[in-house]
């Protein structure tokens, strides 16, 4: 009998591989690249000229049959061969895609902020990137076949996915190739059978995960040990040289070729700011998922964050959102569970030993003294064990169902009165975290006099 039981599924998971293509193959990339663009633009002005004459837009479906007729007696496209059809096809669909989202966003069916009206890609000003769905799409060591484009070396070993494919545990459903900087890379969405354990390899063991700008994070596991993991502040790292090739790309002259090499340095130092942010990213998550059951984080208002002139580099830097998302995916892969909390619960402001709560703290304040029992801690390690006791609350019953790990329900953000102050709900909550509504707690309280 096996030591965990394991339930089997199908998930779509993306393979990223970095391309060295020879000069004819890095040709073609761009001539696909293009072609892209075209099919954007073409699609975008007929949808246009369509919506001031009918108030209705073409279809994907609509342009691309237009598309396949017109390329068949337009001399003007005699060209289109020389590129696959499928980055034709694909373009119209993220065209259709677009303006779907767009209506959604103005009619507030679409989370997040409001999207603007489609606009038409021009080289230098977009990314280049397009999309195959259709046709032979392999890897093998350290290559991978596209179609029309052949076989394309790859700077790093595809073997992990080419088991996959070889076995039957993953298909691959459409690769989207783009450039960053001066590296193309190609990314395989990919179907993969992947077998999620029933339980952790640790079952019990829970983290409070607190996020912040001076380190990356810090959490307290249940057995009272401190974990910090030191942020790479990649973007603060590399300033200097921003500013520099920033400076350099500014003088240039608009349409030389120097601005194209300027831009060219500018983009490598920001690709690496990235790259070195999601490698700390994905190690500090991982080893998370890896050793703790319960990870418990909280839901950050970044945007808000964001708009704090003071702030905002900083928790750019840090990508917190992004660290959120990589939790909750990698946690469920490893047979645990992320717990969320409410990002009005006062985790920093709350005394972690008797629940006391401090009526303000700045962001300089960086040690946390409890004026009721006099205990002193770190703001983050202090933060980081409120979490921890938050994971006990919702093991007990508190937080279950879809919402799991947030608070329940009801009270208002800022009080008015006393009316309308809001009382605890959970257990295992201390009553600073004023959560709920007065009328259910003094129905409660009647219905226990009774």
């Amino acid at each position: 009998m096996p030591k965990f039981a394991v339930r089997d599924g199908w998930v779509c998971q993306a393979y990223r591989f970095a391309l060295d293509p020879t000069p004819r193959q890095e040709q073609m990339l761009r001539s696909h690249a293009g072609a892209h663009r075209y099919a954007w633009n073409r699609g975008l002005r007929l949808c246009q000229e369509r919506y001031a004459a009918e108030r209705k837009w073409y279809s994907a479906g609509e342009l691309h049959r237009m598309w396949n007729c017109d390329k068949k007696v337009d001399p003007d496209l005699a060209w289109w061969s020389i590129n696959s059809k499928c980055v034709y096809q694909e373009a119209f669909r993220d065209l259709d895609r677009a303006l779907h989202d767009y209506i959604k966003s103005v009619k507030g069916e679409r989370k997040g902020r409001r999207l603007g009206f489609p606009k038409p890609k021009k080289r230098g000003r977009c990314r280049d990137s397009f999309r195959f769905s259709t046709g032979a799409m392999r890897c093998a060591g350290s290559a991978v076949r596209l179609p029309r484009l052949g076989t394309i070396t790859t700077h790093e070993s595809t073997r992990k996915l080419a088991r996959r494919l070889d076995k039957g545990t993953a298909h691959i459903l459409s690769a989207t190739v783009s450039r960053t900087a001066h590296r193309w890379h190609v990314s395989f969405q990919v179907e993969v059978q992947r077998t999620i354990p029933a339980h952790h390899p640790r079952p019990g063991s829970a983290i409070g995960v607190d996020l912040g700008v001076t380190t990356l994070l810090t959490g307290v596991d249940d057995r009272g040990c401190v974990v910090t993991v030191p942020g790479p502040q990649a973007l603060k790292t590399s300033l200097r040289r921003l500013r520099r090739a920033s400076r350099g790309h500014s003088r240039k002259a608009r349409g030389s070729a120097n601005r194209r090499k300027a831009a060219t340095r500018l983009a490598r130092v920001h690709a690496r700011v990235a790259n070195v942010r999601a490698d700390a990213l994905h190690k500090a998550t991982t080893d998370l998922a890896r050793r703790y059951e319960t990870v418990v984080a909280e839901d950050l208002n970044v945007s808000g964050m964001l708009a704090n002139r003071h702030l905002a580099r900083a928790v750019a830097d840090q990508g917190f959102a992004t660290a959120r998302r990589m939790l909750g995916y990698k946690t469920t892969w490893s047979g645990g569970r992320l717990v969320t909390a409410d990002r009005w619960y006062p985790s920093s402001k709350t005394c972690s030993g008797c629940g006391w709560r401090k009526p303000s703290l700045t962001l300089t304040e960086r040690t946390f003294e409890c004026e009721a029992c006099g205990v002193v801690l770190g703001r983050d390690v202090n933060a980081a064990i409120n979490l921890l006791n938050l994971a006990s609350s919702t093991a007990s019953g508190a937080g279950t169902g879809p919402g799991i790990g947030t608070h329940a329900c009801g009270a208002r953000v800022r009080p008015v009165n006393d009316r309308h102050q809001a009382l605890s709900q959970e257990p295992g909550i201390p009553d600073g975290s004023k959560t709920g509504t007065a009328a259910r707690q003094l129905a409660a309280a009647g219905k226990h006099a009774r």
